[in-house]
């Protein structure tokens, strides 16, 4: 993974997010995958938190489209690691968000783990407040 490749991954994911371009959403992700997100329970896609298939994760996309109709990420950093990359955002509700994605041979995604902040950044604290 390079600098280069993880950000335009990054911009380019953002990108279809922010357009609400489901097609350009799920062209990032593997048929096959492991996706771990708090937002599974919390729009009631399962109880687990993980989807493992493309068709449920294009229906858990579909619902956070439908549930946050303004929704739009802005983009604070990448960070590069071995076949991963981690973005961190803004994300709905002006959560801060990470997320980290491990790429397989073909550049898709097979693997994420996101994270999200309970409140506004504003109500955040830092480990040294």
């Amino acid at each position: 993974m390079t600098q280069q490749l993880a950000t335009r991954f990054a911009d380019e994911w953002l990108s279809a997010f922010n357009a609400h371009d489901l097609t350009a959403i799920l062209e990032h992700y593997a048929d096959e995958l492991e996706f771990y997100s708090p937002f599974i329970p919390l729009l009631n896609v399962n109880d687990s938190g993980c989807i493992t298939s493309k068709r449920d994760l294009e229906r858990y996309f579909q619902i956070g489209l439908d549930t946050y109709p303004d929704l739009h990420f802005s983009l604070h950093n990448v960070f590069v690691g071995i076949d991963t990359l981690t973005i961190y955002y803004t994300s709905v509700q002006n959560r801060l968000a990470c997320e980290v994605f491990r790429l397989n041979a073909a550049g898709k995604v097979d693997r994420v783990f996101c994270h999200y902040t309970t409140g506004a950044p504003s109500d955040q604290k830092t480990a040294n407040s």
